[in-house]
């Protein structure tokens, strides 16, 4: 099963996407543009903010729409999201 950053639904399928939690380590969790040192690299960020964000990339890198729908519609499912999603 291919592991995604619950943050942005980036797919984790690289040492090299991965974030770096305090000691260092690669987090599993989380990818390099959002995780850094064990912190959110925008810990102020909104989902939607997020959504943004996350639509704009897609489309530069000419990702299908309808992959970009998925991406974004995982947004409230994923663990950074879900506890602020109520």
């Amino acid at each position: 099963m291919e592991k995604f950053c619950q943050s942005c639904s980036m797919p984790l399928d690289s040492n090299e996407i991965r974030g770096t939690e305090k000691d260092g380590s690669k987090s599993n969790e989380y990818c390099i543009y959002c995780y850094k040192d064990g912190a959110f690299t925008s810990p102020n960020m909104s989902m939607k903010q997020m959504e943004t964000i996350v639509k704009m990339q897609m489309e530069k890198r000419h990702i299908p729409a309808n992959i970009i729908t998925m991406a974004v519609e995982a947004l409230p499912n994923l663990k950074r999201w879900k506890k602020n999603a109520l």
